[in-house]
């Protein structure tokens, strides 16, 4: 016996998506690369959430056979309520995964991580040959920093030493991210908090320096992995 698809599409987030045409045709141009017995990793966040509709509307027209690999609890809901099944990267390894971002520089280089679900969003794009990014024009940066910070994910016990040590980097400001609907921090997919931490001069180091902090679960920096960038 199955649940009720309706029930599962009452579970899913109604925000408002910003900049929703551009995101919508960049959504279609990665659903256009889907293929029948593909594994793919699913990205979080609302252009990705459109990506999703996009490969489950080619799932039901062509009766492809897509397997997801999520990124998120939310997007874990989301396929459930579309009928894609989904694996995780102990059963299956993904043929590509596509995500989004909150900042894209020259290099190629991210911030991630709004949405508190880095850690998994990292793994899925470590184990992914082929990584696309879907951004908007306003993703788009000279360098990354200029808009966000650099979302750390840290044990909560060891928030103040990060905190100074992030201090000691060279971060500008360093602030616990409080969840908008509840009193209290943000806590991310793996129990985590966040530290949102300001820096004006990113350098290709910082990461590697960032995660060697102890205490430091996976941060908002991804750095080095290439992505291939579709934009509106």
């Amino acid at each position: 016996m199955n649940w009720n698809p309706e029930q599962m599409q009452n579970l899913q987030w109604n925000g408002e998506i910003k900049n929703r045409e551009e995101k919508e045709r960049v959504a279609q141009k990665v659903a256009s690369k889907a293929e029948d017995g593909q594994v793919i990793g699913f990205g979080s966040g609302s252009t990705s959430l459109l990506a999703v509709y996009a490969i489950a509307e080619r799932v039901q027209k062509e009766n492809l056979r897509i397997t997801a690999i999520p990124t998120s609890q939310e997007m874990e809901i989301t396929c459930a309520s579309l009928g894609i099944p989904t694996a995780t990267l102990l059963s299956a390894r993904p043929d590509w995964c596509f995500d989004g971002a909150d900042e894209v520089d020259p290099h190629g280089w991210l911030i991630k991580g709004r949405g508190g679900a880095m850690f998994r969003e990292k793994m899925v794009m470590a184990a992914s040959p082929i990584r696309y990014i879907l951004i908007d024009e306003s993703k788009k940066v000279g360098s990354l920093g200029e808009k966000f910070a650099i979302p750390v994910e840290c044990q909560y016990e060891s928030l103040q030493y990060v905190r100074e040590k992030l201090f000691a980097l060279g971060a500008q400001s360093v602030e616990m991210r409080l969840a908008k609907a509840k009193d209290g921090p943000v806590i991310t997919e793996h129990g985590h908090f966040i530290l949102d931490a300001r820096f004006t001069n990113v350098q290709e180091s910082l990461e590697r320096d960032l995660i060697q902090i102890v205490g430091v679960v996976e941060t908002g920096l991804f750095i080095g992995f290439d992505p291939i960038v579709i934009c509106s």
